[in-house]
């Protein structure tokens, strides 16, 4: 580096390819739409101005030859301006100077000396679209768009100059009509980036201090991890009285249960072992304290975890189903650790019905989630009259549901204050 001249250096650093993450990068074969769902400050936005540079230029492999015509669409007019145009990872300010184009806000153009255009357009006003014809489009935050699916469509429309007509959106995820469309059309790429992905060029405060804070919860799963969180309408449990019921920690408990849901087989593919700890304090408040739950564990496996998450909390009892195993879980238990006192449970109900007490506990305030548990969570929010949407078993929510039917549901047994 050292010993490249001015203009040397200048060139390397503006070699897009050389600095890009490979989510940053337009995916291979053939494509109409390319969406990057990513987390706040995961490099999307410069993802975006260098695919429009590298278009309006004619670099290859973006592009054989310069594309003449482009669409630039945001939430509103000031967006595009501030975001997308003169944003310090905008189109102004990822061109070198020879190659800078001119913004003339009158117009909400920008035009490149070698005669390429770029249009800003605002998804309040659909109609602005309609009439213009480009060969390719960058939305950004499409799904805060005020008017998406109407600015979508007026867009799809005026796609329709050149060999291939191509559009880039680029977004933090939401669980709204277009970015469900989206992701379910044909023609649609996806590329995924988290915030911690572009951790070197973000202050470490914020890293620390926000990051920090919101891992795992819905918001942070959303806002820094680029996952789209979706709600199930007829779900049991609804994910915002889980966010409202967390706490970090739990208070002195009165009693502990690891309760375990084991799988039929330990084969590939095969139902995930439900391994959940949970606590009542003294209020008769109860506390989720952790999810040790995983999938192709061995039955001397599965036990080994489920014991050692047991001595590790000084729990009082391991509750476990028998519906799968019979006698040979409680065997398998006790080979692992003789005095582990077992609790047999047998499902005599269907799952829905089990869990339908414990979602009454939630309901009325008497249970806290003391961290985060986002596979957990996944399932009690996707959990319906028919199960998962996606038909799997709910070993996670059956544990759960288990120790907390042990603690709130039943005999109370003598109490045993401890810290947790």
């Amino acid at each position: 580096m050292a010993g490249l001249s001015p203009e040397e250096a200048a060139r390397l650093g503006d070699d897009w390819i050389l600095w890009a993450r490979d989510d940053q990068l337009p995916p291979p074969g053939p494509w109409t739409t390319w969406l990057i769902l990513g987390g706040r400050g995961a490099g999307k936005t410069r993802a975006g101005a260098e695919w429009v540079k590298a278009l309006a230029l004619g670099r290859r492999p973006f592009a054989a030859l310069p594309v003449g015509r482009i669409a630039l669409v945001g939430e509103t007019f000031a967006d595009v301006r501030d975001v997308m145009i003169e944003g310090v990872s905008g189109l102004l300010r990822v061109h070198r100077r020879a190659d800078r184009p001119v913004w003339k806000p009158s117009l909400r153009r920008l035009e490149w000396p070698n005669g390429a255009v770029a249009q800003a357009f605002s998804s309040e006003d659909p109609e602005a679209l309609r009439g213009p014809q480009f060969e390719a489009a960058w939305g950004d935050e499409v799904a805060k768009w005020r008017h998406a699916e109407e600015s979508w469509d007026m867009l799809q429309f005026g796609l329709r100059l050149g060999e291939t007509p191509r559009q880039l959106a680029t977004t933090t995820p939401r669980p709204v009509p277009l970015m469900r469309r989206l992701l379910a059309e044909a023609g649609t790429v996806v590329t995924r980036a988290s915030t911690r992905a572009n951790a070197f060029h973000l202050a470490p405060r914020f890293l620390d201090a926000v990051v920090g804070r919101y891992r795992g919860t819905r918001l942070g799963r959303q806002e820094l991890d680029g996952e789209m969180i979706e709600d199930r309408a007829d779900a049991l449990f609804r994910r915002e009285d889980l966010e409202r019921l967390r706490v970090e920690q739990a208070p002195p408990l009165a009693r502990i249960v690891v309760a375990i849901d084991p799988p039929a087989s330990a084969a590939k593919g095969a139902d995930a072992c439900g391994i959940v700890a949970a606590g009542r304090a003294e209020d008769g408040t109860a506390y989720v304290l952790a999810d040790l739950s995983a999938a192709g564990l061995r039955p001397a496996d599965w036990a080994a975890r489920a014991i050692g998450l047991y001595r590790s909390l000084d729990a009082d009892a391991l509750v476990a189903e028998v519906n799968q195993g019979g006698d040979m879980v409680a065997a398998v238990l006790r080979e692992v650790d003789p005095g582990v006192p077992v609790k047999s449970v047998r499902a005599t109900r269907g799952k829905y019905v089990r869990a339908e007490p414990v979602a009454a506990l939630y309901a009325q305030n008497r249970v806290r989630h003391a961290g985060v548990f986002p596979e957990l969570e996944d399932e009690m929010a996707d959990f319906g009259p028919g199960g998962l949407s996606d038909g799997r078993s709910p070993d996670r929510l059956d544990a759960l549901v288990w120790a907390l039917t042990h603690l709130m549901l039943e005999g109370r047994g003598s109490p045993k204050v401890r810290a947790v």
